[in-house]
């Protein structure tokens, strides 16, 4: 099978290490500047589509082919709207940010819903443990995570606790793998920023209402630790 990853070198790299173990699988990679011969490829993996869905329209005419791209900041409904791409191939939406590719269990949101059976297959080949969610802006974890990543954010503006204090609480309370800060550090400040600014777009929930010292972070783009 010969598989296409098309993004950012740091998430194809943590994309291969999930799939190079499978040995009956051939993986190339693009960053998406080269032109490509798309119709070579049984599977491709876009992991920057929502900053820039216009390659879908070519994409949507290979007919049957499984193409899974980036869908947090854009539903796939909204890339297919924007495009005005008529779906040929199998469109599924993934969570592609940094650090959620290799983590056991995928999210996948489905165009068409009908296609289960053959993204149950195609998963079980990959070796890779999925939940089907619903085609909404921020799939399910993520909403979580950049909700929590601004809720530490106003906690670190009214001064109530430093960087390092609410990281380590957070892992020692929840057992997540990183704190807030060092998480959105990982994911990239750009992506946390622009996700949630969708999210407040798309649902108008408090919840997700940037805090003034994320947007700072954001416009200068600065990390919360120094590199």
């Amino acid at each position: 099978m010969k598989v296409l990853i098309i993004g950012e070198e740091i998430r194809y790299r943590e994309l291969h290490a999930r799939l190079a173990p499978l040995s009956d699988l051939e993986i190339e990679f693009s960053d998406g500047d080269e032109e490509e011969d798309f119709g070579d490829y049984d599977v491709i993996f876009d992991l920057n589509l929502d900053d820039d869905p216009s390659n879908l329209s070519i994409y949507a005419n290979l007919k049957d082919v499984p193409v899974f791209v980036n869908a947090v900041k854009l539903t796939l409904n909204e890339m297919v709207y924007a495009t005005g791409s008529k779906i040929r191939c199998q469109l599924f939406g993934i969570n592609a940010l940094p650090t959620f590719l290799s983590q056991t269990t995928w999210e996948i949101s489905l165009y068409r819903k009908f296609l289960m059976p053959e993204l149950s297959a195609l998963m079980k080949k990959f070796k890779l443990d999925f939940l089907p969610v619903e085609d909404r802006i921020g799939l399910v974890k993520p909403r979580i995570i950049f909700m929590i990543i601004n809720e530490a954010c106003y906690t670190l503006q009214e001064g109530t606790a430093s960087i390092a204090d609410i990281d380590t609480s957070m892992k020692l309370g929840t057992n997540y793998p990183y704190g807030p800060f060092e998480w959105c550090d990982r994911i990239g400040i750009t992506s946390v920023f622009e996700s949630l600014a969708s999210l407040y777009e798309d649902t108008k929930d408090e919840r997700y209402k940037i805090c003034s010292l994320l947007k700072t972070k954001y416009l200068r783009n600065e990390t919360f630790y120094k590199k």
